[in-house]
């Protein structure tokens, strides 16, 4: 048990609201074909917004739900599918953009796709825990539209754009905040399933061999489902070994926004009732890094997760990649 606690949470969503029926015309879709195959009903498309700047709202909004000053930040910590730029880290460009004092924190970028801002709160929290840190930002900010594949109709209809950040603090005496249990796993046979094979060292962006479609996101999704399906179970049953919780006594399950039809799948599978998993996928889209975050933080906003409440961080990203974390909130 780690002692530490999610002070404050925030999130951005840009204004832009793209309807299904909009994508539907544009990409020739046939009607209603998203909302069934997906789940989605509608996402958010940034429009001027950057990386760092939809970052910084979040982040703000963050900080002072946690009442905590900027200069009081001892780590900034982008934990998000692609950087804003190849170099320096994002979260140098977030401390800029949030005015905090040059100095004072230590900037650093963590990228697990997906599962970027669970793979950062375990890393955060044993460093606060630890006393290294006392006071830490975690901010997901993602800008799926632009890579989006329009030949691929799916993951083109699936994705949305936002941002959401939360502040780790260690828990004070008496306080039931901690962080009780954390899993990761990643099955590199998956690896080629989703992906963007451009923007790096082998497919760089000025070898003439790189054409624009490499830049653009791929997801082999039935094969993704199937590969999860086989994984999924075992995963969670040594998960729950390990972390002495029954699945009843869970109030809330987080899970990654990644499609309906695999998170009410998996929920049923793996023993939870709908009202015990929290679902903003059908106004917000698969958001990537930010998904699990975001849902977080608008279940906190709607009251469904309360101070105290046992919570469960669930999901599966590129690699293929899952993780779990256990929480109380």
């Amino acid at each position: 048990m780690l002692p530490v606690k999610l002070a404050g949470l925030g999130w951005y969503l840009p204004e832009r609201r793209v309807t299904n029926a909009e994508l539907e015309a544009r990409l020739d879709i046939p009607e209603n074909w998203i909302e069934r195959l997906t789940g989605v009903c509608e996402r958010r498309y940034a429009s001027d917004e950057t990386m760092v700047s939809m970052g910084a709202a979040a982040s703000c909004m963050a900080l002072a739900n946690a009442d905590i000053a900027v200069h009081e930040l001892d780590a900034i910590v982008s934990a998000s599918t692609a950087p804003q730029q190849a170099i320096p880290c994002t979260a140098t460009f977030l401390q800029r953009a949030l005015q905090a004092p040059e100095g004072a924190s230590a900037c650093f970028d963590i990228n697990a796709t997906c599962l970027s801002f669970p793979f950062a709160l375990q890393m955060v929290a044993h460093l606060v825990a630890a006393g290294v840190y006392r006071n830490v930002l975690i901010c997901s900010s993602e800008l799926a539209s632009h890579s989006l594949n329009p030949r691929e109709r799916e993951s083109a209809a699936l994705f949305g754009d936002a941002a959401a950040a939360a502040v780790v603090t260690r828990s004070q005496p008496g306080e039931a905040s901690a962080i009780w249990h954390t899993q990761f796993a990643t099955y590199s046979s998956g690896a080629d399933l989703t992906a963007i094979v451009g923007g790096g060292l082998l497919h760089h962006p000025n070898d003439p061999t790189t054409t624009p479609e490499m830049n653009l996101f791929h997801m082999h999704g039935p094969a993704v489902y199937r590969q999860a399906s086989q994984v999924i179970e075992p995963f969670l049953e040594r998960f729950f070994c390990a972390l002495k919780w029954r699945r009843e006594e869970v109030d809330m399950v987080i899970p990654h926004q990644a499609s309906r039809h695999p998170i009410e799948q998996f929920s049923r599978r793996l023993g939870f009732t709908p009202e015990q998993v929290f679902l903003n996928l059908p106004v917000r889209g698969n958001c990537v890094s930010a998904s699990i975050p975001l849902a977080l933080a608008e279940a906190v906003e709607s009251e469904r997760v309360r101070r105290g409440d046992r919570v469960l961080l669930f999901g599966t990203g590129a690699g293929l990649t899952l993780g779990a974390v256990a929480l109380t909130y």
